[in-house]
């Protein structure tokens, strides 16, 4: 009997023992000790931004050229910046907007060398100090096309201004770059003259470069105010004729700017400068005063470097 109870008081103290096995337990945390919130290293804090880094001239190498759609439209620039970057060492981040829109990302820093043909403006923005060196490059000239036939009959005006007046007059379709660019001021500044503004129906205002605001009025069978290049290099695929030409005043004139280095740290002044003396030194503008020659039978530029 007494047997039994040893032996029932064992059982007894074995099922206690495994229960409290069972109970979870905590261990208390040391104080000294931080608990980690996790188990991998702490990342490294990445380097603040330079806020002034707006356009490639952190490099030596590379500049932003800020271009009119013209350039680019005739395929000038195609020709010219693989020759550049090649004797430089320099690489051309090209960007072809209005003359009116590359002033501005000079103005804000966004470019470091402009080559525009809107002269009122380049010297407002020169005496604003904006722009440090202004040199004369090459120049071809407006003309007004238009469908063959011509039926505002522009063909025999005696001014370019009269020719206009006599497209407003008819209700003939117009297309304006309304870009303010080069091409658009010198529109604009016609229109002053009659002392006429253009609105209503015929007058359409694309918003778009020289080429495809001619592939407007191609298709609209209708008149606009182009560069002779970009007429030129796509006349085979338009419907337009020109109408009127040769008046003194629809010479367009093209220079080269340097944006002022004083006004924004991050410019390449020196490879801008480099660009400027290359594209007026006597080699390459023997390239301008030859290209398009042998495509159209006449130059598309006249190279004007000379006359500096």
């Amino acid at each position: 009997m007494k047997k039994n109870a040893l032996s029932l008081i064992a059982l007894l103290a074995i099922l206690l023992s495994t229960l409290t096995a069972c109970v979870p337990q905590t261990a208390p945390t040391p104080a000294a000790e931080a608990v980690p919130a996790s188990t991998s290293a702490p990342a490294e804090a990445a380097p603040a931004a330079n806020p002034t880094e707006v356009s490639s001239s952190n490099s030596n190498t590379e500049i932003i050229l800020a271009t009119t759609t013209s350039t680019r439209d005739s395929g000038l620039l195609d020709t010219l910046l693989p020759e550049f970057e090649k004797s430089s060492g320099i690489k051309v981040k090209m960007v072809a907007v209005g003359s009116g829109a590359a002033l501005t990302m000079g103005q804000e820093g966004n470019a470091d060398v402009l080559l525009v043909h809107s002269p009122a403006a380049e010297e407002k923005y020169m005496e604003e100090g904006y722009g440090k060196d202004r040199v004369l490059v090459m120049h071809n000239d407006f003309v007004v096309v238009g469908p063959e036939d011509d039926p505002a009959g522009i063909s025999g005006a005696a001014t370019t201004a009269d020719a206009f007046k006599a497209i407003a007059d008819a209700g003939s379709i117009f297309v304006s770059r309304a870009d303010n660019s080069g091409t658009h001021s010198k529109e604009l500044a016609i229109w002053k003259q009659l002392s006429l503004t253009p609105e209503g129906d015929w007058y359409l205002q694309s918003g778009q470069g020289m080429g495809e605001t001619l592939r407007i009025a191609s298709e609209k069978a209708c008149y606009t105010l182009t560069d002779r290049s970009t007429y030129l290099s796509l006349k085979d695929t338009l419907d337009l004729s020109i109408l009127y030409e040769g008046e003194k005043s629809l010479l367009n004139i093209y220079h080269v700017i340097t944006v002022n280095p004083d006004k924004h740290s991050n410019l390449n002044y020196d490879g801008a400068k480099a660009f400027a003396d290359w594209i007026v030194s006597a080699e390459t503008q023997k390239i301008i005063a030859t290209f398009g020659t042998e495509k159209f039978g006449q130059p598309l530029f006249f190279a004007d470097a000379e006359n500096n």
